[in-house]
């Protein structure tokens, strides 16, 4: 898959991503500090799912319906970063054809996926 990753998203799950096989753009190496808003315009324009552990962009695709490409929201401050990865790598293997244009929360515990309308 394609994604854009947030500068919230750990280095570790970037490069275990990359790692994987996925093409990965890096906010935080590419275009460092721009709004959320222009981070997920950035991602919709290259029609790429938005990785983020921001929770403002809840409020900004649905609050503000704004238009995206798909956005795995991580939720797991909990769990030390080779859990945290190795969740993040299966969440995708298993549900890769249902998160592009959805909302989906990826916490330690479950995986919430809410298709796009």
């Amino acid at each position: 898959m394609r994604f854009v990753a947030d500068e919230s998203v750990d280095g570790h799950v970037v490069r275990a991503l990359r790692g994987a096989g996925h093409v990965v753009v890096y906010i935080a190496d590419e275009l460092a500090s721009i709004k959320d808003q222009d981070v997920l315009e950035f991602a919709a324009g290259r029609n790429e799912v938005l990785l983020t552990e921001d929770k403002d962009f809840g409020d900004i695709v649905h609050k503000r319906r704004q238009r995206h490409a798909g956005v795995i929201l991580i939720r797991m401050n909990e769990l030390v970063p080779a859990d945290r990865v190795a969740r993040i790598l299966m969440v995708i293997s298993v549900h890769e054809v249902h998160l592009k244009n959805a909302f989906t929360v990826i916490s330690s515990k479950r995986v919430r996926i809410r298709p796009g309308r």
